[in-house]
């Protein structure tokens, strides 16, 4: 759906880093080089952002509003 809040291995808070990790590699640069630079060195950091996949927007059209 959303990335998470912070990394499940080890805790580190990773979601602020994820709409500048989207727009880099959109301009084409390499996934690699972008979390190197967004000091994402712990593998289980590096998975959950090589892992994730955003759903949010086919989610959303089917989500309840509380009324």
């Amino acid at each position: 759906m959303i990335i998470p809040i912070r990394c499940f291995s080890c805790g580190k808070v990773i979601a602020d880093l994820w709409d500048t990790f989207q727009n880099k590699v959109a301009e084409g640069q390499d996934q690699g080089v972008v979390m190197d630079e967004l000091g994402l060195d712990r593998y289980c950091c590096r998975r959950m952002f090589i892992s994730h996949i955003d759903l949010i927007h086919e989610v959303a059209p089917f989500s309840t509003s509380l009324e």
